[in-house]
């Protein structure tokens, strides 16, 4: 918008100022559709709605929208926060350092398959660039999640690091606090532990992290 545009929609303003009309605060139209949303109640279809959604900006700059995989009866449901670049180039879960190591604490400590979980994420994008995600974009998603949460009924959900624990219960404790304990949660409990990433940028974590291992092998008994 060049300079002279923006001397006629100042003067427009103006003018209507004068005329009586008042000047309120942006609106955030994706937290009034995500209010109204109406989600399907059939798995597959609400799958699809995920691929499918342009509810935020994210939809612009993704490759694809990742709703996750794994089983329709999980013992368990992993929640990560965003999408990484490398899942979104890839199309697909366990890529990666981080996406070995994930796999190697499922089937190597706690003794499951890939199928008898399921991964999904908090915000189903990626998100653009190295941003974080707006609390918008965020919101967007969320009856997403909790719509999946709902009819996977998982006994345990497992966040991965704090921004997953952060979006999926809005608490915003100290992660220290909350990190290893086992968190009643609706008909399910919550166990926040350390995300992947995070442990093979720190490898001196995987001690504490193996606690937290034992106690979700220990909830699922």
């Amino acid at each position: 918008m060049n300079s002279y545009q923006n001397l006629a929609l100042l003067e427009n303003l103006y003018r209507l100022k004068s005329l009586g009309f008042n000047y309120v605060d942006p609106i955030s139209p994706n937290k009034i559709q995500t209010q109204s949303l109406s989600l399907p109640n059939s798995y597959e279809a609400l799958l699809e709605a995920i691929k499918g959604c342009h509810l935020c900006d994210l939809s612009k700059s993704r490759r694809q929208s990742m709703p996750g995989a794994g089983s329709l009866r999980p013992k368990i449901v992993f929640v990560d926060a965003f999408v990484s670049s490398a899942e979104d180039e890839a199309n697909g879960y366990y890529v990666g350092r981080s996406g070995a190591m994930l796999r190697d604490m499922i089937e190597k400590v706690l003794h499951l398959t890939l199928e008898d979980v399921t991964l999904t994420h908090a915000v189903k994008c990626k998100p653009f660039g190295f941003q974080q995600p707006s609390p918008s974009e965020c919101n967007s998603c969320s009856p997403f999640l909790h719509k999946q949460l709902d009819m996977l009924t998982p006994s345990l959900i497992v966040t991965l690091g704090s921004e997953a624990y952060r979006l999926l219960t809005h608490d915003e404790s100290d992660f220290e606090r909350v990190r290893g304990h086992i968190i009643p949660f609706g008909n399910s409990s919550i166990i926040p532990t350390f995300h992947p990433t995070y442990l093979v940028r720190n490898p001196s974590f995987k001690k504490e992290a193996m606690r937290d291992l034992q106690t979700i092998k220990e909830a699922l008994k």
